[in-house]
């Protein structure tokens, strides 16, 4: 594939769409750990028959099933509603078919909610609104078993062949996936907006830690936010251009699509069996005449040799906190799940500021509190990930800011005259106390409050 051959078709395949006329619409994607709260593994087939049951009752159709011939994941033809397990069978995952209004994506989350918390409370197990499931050491943290999950599984735990290679400082939990929930949102973003969006959303980021953080892992006690360590320190971050932000401010179109292929590809599919291999850009990807890789037989991994096809761009999967996909949407990425009483706060966050830019542009860039003492949008998120305020920042004057820009996505959703600004609530509270998720789970724990309590009052709608 020659370079224009390759512009084209990152072109045709993630800005094209931005051009396309639609309706302005929301997609929504929550994760939801699962727990026995008698302290023991999930099992799966509990979790199996929680779904099995949910299906029949809502009369969702079958998606997939795993290689043992259970549903993993099930939509309902009408509204486009989706249960699944992201990664494991102890991570549910609630994902919404595109909304006009988040009042609606909220009264059929609480529906279906409702109906799966009766079942698990039945046996005493949980869904519950928390980036890091509790008991992620006890779990058997094992993949969903289908080629998809199977492979990522694998891929992830090949890290140790790199750690001599690479300057790059792994964590030691290469099973992560299984036990991280996030809380994403998808929004249509227009050709002319979204260069400037994807901007504005980075610089977004290190307050986006603030309000959200709810992903607290005992082995990293500095983080209120280790959910995104984890993918960053993993071999999903084995290029970095494949995570986290952009680390500079982009200049247009051309340069996000050179961005774009600086991005790595680590996996394709052949004979409908994954294959997973060193992560290489995209731009030398199509360069080469054979690549070695590994795939799974049925029994074990083999090695094998594939040359790459000009369809293979389909197989780039990046997990960016501003994530541009073939849809015409971005996907954010960053939020941990949240409380289930405060699920609604991160997409209505980024609903009502996506239409804000150029304000939210002024605001930040002409902001003293933390974006004046020499660090970049990427320091200062990761320093605000953490459990203590860097002591060159005013809380005050965080805390004011983060006020202001609720404020702009109140009146923004305001405008809307939908009502869904009523999402926004919980968020001034932790703005004004500096108070997330986590840091209230870990100032409660040190004062002697037991994590089942967090696990129940997280669970609470």
């Amino acid at each position: 594939m020659t370079k224009d051959q390759l512009d084209g078709a990152i072109y045709e395949k993630y800005i094209a769409p931005t051009r396309n006329k639609r309706e302005s619409s929301i997609g929504i994607e929550i994760e939801m750990p699962i727990i026995d709260l008698s302290g023991n593994a999930v099992r799966e087939e509990i979790v199996i028959d929680a779904a099995d049951r949910f299906r029949e009752h809502f009369s969702f159709e079958i998606s997939s099933q795993d290689d043992n011939g259970n549903v993993n994941s099930m939509t309902d033809k009408n509204s486009g509603d989706n249960l699944s397990f992201d990664c494991s069978y102890s991570n549910l995952e609630l994902s919404f078919g595109k909304a006009g209004d988040l009042n609606e994506v909220y009264k059929r989350f609480l529906i279906y909610y409702k109906y799966l918390q009766n079942i698990l409370l039945s046996q005493d197990y949980t869904l519950t609104g928390m980036g890091i499931n509790p008991n992620y050491n006890i779990n058997h943290n094992l993949p969903v078993p289908n080629e998809r999950y199977r492979m990522l599984y694998h891929y992830l735990h090949t890290y140790q062949k790199y750690e001599d290679i690479i300057n790059m400082r792994f964590h030691k939990h290469p099973d992560f996936g299984t036990f991280t929930s996030a809380s994403q949102v998808q929004l249509d973003v227009n050709h002319d907006k979204l260069i400037d969006t994807l901007n504005v959303f980075t610089m977004l980021e290190p307050y986006k830690s603030v309000l959200f953080a709810n992903s607290y892992l005992p082995e990293y006690p500095d983080y209120l936010c280790s959910r995104n360590m984890l993918w960053e320190r993993s071999m999903q971050g084995y290029n970095p251009h494949n995570v986290g932000m952009f680390s500079k401010r982009l200049d247009g179109i051309d340069e996000l699509i050179e961005y774009i292929k600086s991005q790595s590809i680590y996996c394709i599919m052949r004979n409908g069996k994954y294959i997973d291999f060193t992560p290489t850009t995209v731009r030398d990807y199509f360069k080469l005449d054979r690549i070695k890789g590994e795939y799974f037989d049925g029994n074990a991994y083999n090695s094998t040799v594939f040359s790459p096809h000009d369809g293979d761009l389909e197989y780039l999967r990046t997990f960016k906190f501003e994530d541009l996909t073939f849809r015409g949407t971005i996907e954010y990425r960053s939020s941990c799940t949240q409380p289930i009483k405060d699920i609604m706060t991160v997409a209505a966050f980024h609903l009502g500021l996506s239409d804000r830019l150029e304000i939210l542009w002024k605001m930040i860039t002409r902001d003293n509190t933390i974006y004046s003492h020499g660090y970049t949008a990427t320091e200062l998120q990761d320093m605000l990930s953490k459990r203590e305020i860097p002591g060159f920042i005013s809380k005050q004057g965080l805390s004011n800011q983060l006020i202001r820009i609720l404020d702009v996505a109140f009146d923004s959703l305001k405008k809307r005259n939908k009502g869904e600004e009523r999402f926004l609530a919980p968020l001034y509270e932790r703005a004004q106390r500096l108070v997330n998720p986590a840091k209230a789970m870990i100032n409660g724990i040190e004062k002697g409050t037991p994590v089942r309590e967090f696990i129940e009052k997280y669970a609470e709608i």
